[in-house]
């Protein structure tokens, strides 16, 4: 069982998708940085000097913390976004490599037959 656990953390895929993983808490905490150091003073600029991360709505003892939402609501709409980007370029990047075509043995054998006999005629 741990010859087969090692095997599996060995594959490339496993350690592509840490590598991911990591690469991708590291973008979030960017964007989220983005998000609150730079997006909502902007923002604040247009409420009036209000940190719209601090919005909140009380309702007898429950405190609805809506500009945090908000806050949570734009930073996945960026991450969305470079995401949808990156997706694009690959795409674009795969289509253009020429992808030879895939010839079977057999048929080339058999045409090579039919072009024979067609010579012997």
């Amino acid at each position: 069982m741990l010859k087969e656990f090692k095997a599996f953390i060995a594959r490339g895929n496993v350690i592509d998708l840490a590598v991911g993983v990591i690469i991708g808490g590291a973008f979030t905490a960017i964007v989220t940085s983005l998000t609150n150091n730079l997006i909502n003073p902007l923002i604040g600029l247009f409420l009036g000097k209000i940190d719209p991360s601090n919005l909140m709505v009380k309702v007898g003892g429950a405190t609805f913390k809506y500009g945090a939402f908000i806050n949570s609501i734009i930073n996945f709409l960026i991450v969305a976004f470079v995401v949808f980007i990156l997706i694009k370029m690959l795409n674009k990047f795969l289509k253009r490599q020429p992808q030879k075509p895939v010839v079977d043995n057999k048929e080339v054998l058999l045409s090579e037959i039919r072009d024979l006999l067609k010579d012997k005629q």
